[in-house]
């Protein structure tokens, strides 16, 4: 089947691209101008061409772009502190949509990090990941750096192993650890599996080190690692096979 650029209920062809994972929607773009991308074997070089994936053959290179639309996707995001974890914002705040252009409208956001909390936070289509990684039952690991004032004395950590009294019940770090201290502000790493709002901030301010930053730099076996505030890499391979595997899917 010939392909038809003036296709409005196909998909643009970057986006097509950057689903598969070949690319980011720009880098897409790129290889669409330089001549590198073909439809049923006609190279494409303009911009916003509309193609059907489930009927047509898309090549990169010469290879064969694997498509699959009922394939689940999952991603990392770097939020950004100031962005709400929602697709939108009746305030109209910065919120998850900003970042999401190049994706599908139906992505779920798994859990939630505060407005004035930064850093991992993943999306799918897989609504059965989604609610298995919040579910406590699969007791899914999230790890926090924070920021307080003050030296972190050893007792903080065996409070916070032992559990602190919250108003709605006992919560409990999985790890603690100070990860270094400058004049008066100690960084502490802290891992839980709970997912209740603002847990961390509560918790150690229950043992007397409010937060004055907060970024989540893991969330089971995805880590923030180098990615940039604002921006979003796809999880695949092998993390995201231990992903699955974390909640036994």
């Amino acid at each position: 089947m010939a392909h038809d650029p003036h296709k409005e209920d196909g998909i643009r062809l970057q986006k097509v691209l950057s689903q598969a994972g070949i690319a980011s929607r720009r880098a897409a773009e790129d290889m669409i101008l330089q001549g590198r991308v073909s439809v049923d074997g006609k190279v494409v070089r303009k911009l916003g061409t509309r193609v059907d994936p489930t009927q047509q053959l898309v090549r990169v290179d010469g290879e064969r772009v694997e498509i699959d639309e009922t394939k689940h996707i999952v991603l990392a995001l770097n939020k950004p502190e100031g962005m709400v974890s929602t697709m939108h914002d009746p305030e109209g705040r910065p919120c998850l949509s900003d970042l999401l252009v190049e994706y599908p409208e139906r992505l779920y956001h798994v859990g939630r990090l505060d407005i004035d909390t930064s850093g991992l936070l993943l999306l799918t289509n897989d609504g059965e990941l989604a609610n298995r990684l919040t579910h406590p039952s699969y007791r899914v690991e999230k790890t926090y750096v924070a920021r307080v004032h003050g030296e972190v004395k050893p007792f903080v950590r065996r409070e916070l192993l032992r559990g602190v009294e919250l108003d709605d019940g006992l919560a409990k770090a999985d790890k603690f650890k100070v990860r270094d201290t400058f004049g008066d502000i100690s960084a502490v790493q802290i891992t839980l599996h709970e997912g209740r709002n603002r847990i961390v901030r509560r918790m150690m301010e229950a043992v007397g080190f409010p937060v004055r930053e907060l970024v989540r730099i893991g969330f089971g076996p995805i880590h923030l690692d180098r990615l940039q505030p604002g921006t979003i890499r796809r999880v695949k391979g092998d993390d995201l096979k231990a992903l699955y595997d974390a909640v036994k899917l």
